[in-house]
């Protein structure tokens, strides 16, 4: 699992986001385009592709994209 990865996989589930805005350090929260719909698809995504079950809980401990990329290495 490659955290470099990990953010390109983040990013392809925004739209409207310029992927140069996702870094290990970005807090996902914050971001304009940030919704619980986004935050299911973040789900589903982690699911597919890693193959690890993300709780609500997990996404919004959370606050940048390594810090959910901590949590799935962690549960992988």
């Amino acid at each position: 699992m490659d955290l470099k990865e990990f953010i390109t996989n983040f990013a392809d589930q925004f739209d409207d986001t310029d992927p140069s805005v996702f870094t290990a350090e970005t807090n996902f929260h914050n971001l304009d385009e940030w919704s619980s719909l986004i935050a299911l698809s973040i789900i589903a995504m982690v699911d597919e592709e890693y193959d690890v079950t993300l709780k609500g809980d997990d996404i919004k401990n959370a606050q940048t994209i390594e810090d959910l990329f901590n949590t799935v290495k962690a549960k992988n």
